[in-house]
């Protein structure tokens, strides 16, 4: 149980303000030494998930105030130790979810929040599925209660969530309709999903086709006007599960209005005697007050998803491998809508 009292010298991805991607900064400094049930983590692969572009933006719900390092999750290796950590876990490798923090090389972080990940799993391939992996399975096993033989629609089934929850269906035992752009209909199909053009004006009609009697699961991460159409595909004994406001990150203004309005439709959809259920997945749902149990459940659902990762099952979709001092190229080529699966950052060469 022995401390760490000496300093880890970091560097770190700030986002200033409202900027773009090349407005981001890079600064050196001192960690101090990891405090009591702390330990310090050397970064060994983080990434860019769709709350960074938020962040950018200044859109994204409860972000700390500017400047600030961005980074919702990564995987490390503990380096140092605070009090009361056993010193057996330095040299070990975890996940952990920061929701900010994470683009730096190395960070102090709670060790009650490290997730072990499995020998065998590479470094990245875990970074990937951290909140990828829990958003999906949470979203289909906790949220949607969706079971073998069930049909789901996913839209961006090309992305981190959705190509992570398009291989977590299908190993379920549950077809998945697929929205992609054409260039990834290959690879949607080769994850088990039947693809449908993102862009075509008619994909709602065409998932219809394909689904006549509507589906038993929309996952949703657009949100907009659109989102009728999405509810309108859901049979009775269905749900639509709203995971973002993607439609609206462009938009001038606050954040929160469109999050205020998604809400309330969501609520109002709940209402109507269809038996048909709406709702917004929270990744931080119960953290506030409930964070024993919050952290037991991202445990007992990161655990499972890296289990699969292990088994072969599930397969990480890593876009890129950029380094951290070129977090920008990271950030601009997310933005970009080209990428299939995540853009993950790592250390220096």
């Amino acid at each position: 149980m022995n401390a760490t009292t000496a300093t880890t010298r970091a560097t770190e991805i700030v986002l200033p303000g409202v900027v773009e991607p090349d407005g981001l900064h890079v600064r050196v400094r001192d960690l101090p030494a990891p405090g009591k049930g702390q330990v310090v983590l050397r970064m060994d692969a983080t990434g860019v998930c769709f709350a960074e572009q938020q962040m950018r933006l200044g859109k994204y719900y409860d972000q700390p105030p500017f400047p600030f390092v961005p980074g919702y999750d990564l995987v490390g290796t503990v380096v140092a130790a605070g009090p009361d950590v056993d010193r057996d876990l330095r040299g070990h490798r975890f996940a952990v979810v920061t929701k900010v923090g994470a683009w730096a090389s190395h960070l102090i972080v709670e060790a009650a929040d490290l997730v072990p990940v499995p020998d065998g799993v590479e470094s990245a391939a875990a970074e990937t599925v951290a909140v990828n992996g829990v958003t999906a399975w949470q979203m289909l096993h906790r949220t949607a209660k969706v079971k073998r033989g069930d049909t789901i629609v996913v839209l961006g089934a090309n992305g981190g969530v959705g190509s992570t929850l398009v291989q977590l269906a299908r190993h379920a035992g549950i077809k998945v309709i697929g929205t992609a752009s054409p260039r990834h209909h290959d690879a949607v199909r080769e994850l088990g999903a039947i693809p449908v053009d993102y862009r075509d004006p008619t994909m709602y009609a065409k998932i219809r086709e394909l689904a006549p009697e509507g589906v038993d699961a929309v996952f949703d991460h657009v949100g907009g006007p659109a989102l009728h159409d999405s509810w309108a595909l859901v049979r009775r004994g269905g749900a639509l599960v709203n995971y973002g406001t993607a439609a609206t990150k462009d938009e001038p203004g606050s954040g929160m209005l469109p999050v205020l309005k998604l809400f309330g439709q969501l609520m109002i959809w709940n209402l109507l005697p269809n038996g048909k259920r709406a709702g917004f997945y929270n990744f931080w749902a119960g953290k506030r007050f409930r964070t024993a149990t919050f952290r037991a459940r991202l445990r007992e659902d990161l655990v499972q998803v890296l289990e699969l990762v292990k088994a072969g099952v599930l397969t990480p979709q890593i876009a890129a491998r950029i380094p951290l001092s070129e977090a920008a190229s990271a950030l601009a080529l997310a933005e970009s809508r080209t990428v299939l699966g995540k853009v993950v950052i790592v250390p220096e060469p």
